[in-house]
Formats: structure tokens, sequence, C-alpha cells
């Protein structure tokens, strides 16, 4: 089984992860960890702020790290941002079968009333390097898109709304 964690930055998608990861000791991977070593090590010029520019170059690497694991029937929760809302073009019916994908959408009203709190827990799993700032206009679209595509694209998803409670049962 195949987890995919996607969502817009500060959602909570390696909390998620680590929950998921205790819960059924299933190892999870974070996209980013692919990305840093990726820029650390000068294989790209790209910067961590390069969301747009590093989605292609990295859904590249993690595409097929994801038909390994299920060609070994292996487990494994991948969760980043680099997953294209059209992700499932990039696989056949034998791998769809084994891949669970869930985006994390926090609502308007959410971001509104708890914007501090969603700043003051962006480090709860992982430090974050203070490169690129989290600002709730950008937050606001870009859940807001994430939403949208969802829908279009007919994906699962979690709205984080009123409070925050992201249950997801594999």
């Amino acid at each position: 089984m195949i987890i995919l964690i996607a969502g817009a930055t500060h959602t909570g998608k390696t909390f998620l992860a680590q929950k998921l990861m205790e819960r059924y000791k299933i190892p999870y991977y974070s996209i980013d960890h692919i990305k840093m070593g990726l820029i650390r090590s000068g294989q790209t010029k790209l910067s961590v702020c390069d969301d747009e520019k590093l989605t292609p170059y990295l859904w590249a690497i993690v595409k097929e790290i994801i038909k390994t694991a299920v060609e070994n029937n292996q487990s494994l929760i991948l969760e980043g941002c680099y997953i294209p809302f059209d992700w499932k073009k990039d696989f056949d019916e034998t791998y769809l079968n084994e891949i669970k994908y869930v985006c994390l959408v926090m609502s308007q009203s959410y971001v509104e009333n708890n914007f501090s709190d969603i700043l003051k827990f962006e480090n709860v799993i992982e430090r974050r390097l203070a490169h690129c700032a989290c600002l709730k206009e950008e937050l606001l679209k870009e859940n807001e898109r994430n939403l949208q595509l969802c829908k279009n694209y007919n994906l699962s998803y979690i709205l984080i709304d009123g409070s925050y409670e992201v249950e997801f049962e594999i």
C-alpha cells in the first residue's frame, strides 16, 4: 500500500504522515528530503522556494519510487506538496489499486481564524528553514487552488475547517 499525502504548505502533511507511521508501522518519506538532497548536493540550481519548477523535477523521481515499492509489495507513505494533481496518469491499474491519495486543504475561514497557530505549529515535526516566508494571502490562494484541483481531478481531500482534526484511515 502506498499512501500519498499532498497539500499546501503548513497543512500538516508531515504531521499526518508521522501519525500514520506510528499507528500502522508504515515508514514515511518526505519529498522535501529529496528536494533538499538535490539542492544541497548541487544536482539542481533550483532553490527551496521554486515549488512550481520543483514539482515535475521531483515527481519524475517520486513516481519511480512508488512503482518500485509496489513491485516489491512494500508499503510506504510519501508526503509533500510536489505531487501533481494529474498524478494518476503516470500509473496503470496495477499500480493505482495500491495507491491511496489524500490532499489536506485548509478552508478560508480556518486560515483567517487560525493563522497565528498555523505558524506556531509549523515546526511540530521538522524544523523548517526560514528561506520562504508563509504569507496568509499566499496560503489562502494555494489552499483554494488545491481544493478546486482536487474537485477537478476527482481526488480525495480532507477539508480542515473549524478545528484542526485530521483523520485518515487506510
